[in-house]
């Protein structure tokens, strides 16, 4: 497996967790990332991202671990389709239920043709998945109020349910880009190649290479 070059680390501040992701964004970008959180229940989330070269998601492999529990979901798209593979040990619903909180249900999705308008892909608590489309649509240098409106391929975690959400993503001016999907808004902090800083209610950054 070749190193990363890039390295980032945000402090979640939600709730105790942590994420670091290694990366390569010469030509698009190739990540591996690892979450840690205490909520719902402790987990550790890893993955592996790819994007075409012009930053539209091509591949997101994930594994979730809690205890007596592990899920693995991967997404791969080709001919504009999405294509879903799941798999599942132990009990994660149980842990879940066991510990106050309503089961997750299945993981992946029953019908991926309800992806097919997704360019990229948004993963549950990670800070680094916002820079796709920030990426992908030039929200970078964008004049202020520029918005555009996205179907995401929206990864819950811990759970691992695949589904399409709608985000819109509006340049604010240098280094900020406001984001909402349904009823919530945060307003996020740049870095000049479109990381996340600051994302107010999720995540701090806290170091990078």
């Amino acid at each position: 497996m070749p190193t990363m070059p890039k390295s980032l680390f945000w402090t979640r501040t939600d709730t105790a967790g942590a994420e670091h992701a290694r990366f390569d964004d010469t030509r698009g970008l190739t990540a591996r990332g690892t979450q840690l959180a205490v909520d719902p229940i402790p987990y550790t989330c890893r993955y592996q991202l790819a994007t075409d070269e012009g930053w539209a998601s091509t591949r997101l492999e994930i594994e979730v671990e809690g205890a007596g529990w592990l899920r693995s979901v991967r997404l791969e798209r080709a001919a504009d389709r999405w294509r879903v593979t799941t798999a599942e040990q132990g009990d994660l619903d149980g842990a879940l239920t066991a510990a106050g909180h309503p089961p997750a249900g299945l993981p992946g999705t029953d019908d991926p043709d309800r992806l097919a308008d997704a360019l990229d892909i948004d993963l549950g608590g990670s800070a680094l998945f916002n820079v796709l489309p920030v990426r992908r649509l030039g929200l970078i240098d964008a004049p202020p109020d520029t918005a555009r409106r996205i179907t995401v391929a929206w990864v819950l975690v811990p759970g691992l349910q695949v589904v399409p959400a709608e985000q819109v993503y509006t340049a604010l001016g240098p280094g900020r880009v406001r984001f909402a999907s349904d009823t919530f808004t945060a307003d996020l902090e740049l870095d000049a190649n479109g990381y996340v800083l600051h994302y107010p209610g999720l995540a701090e950054r806290s170091a990078g290479t």
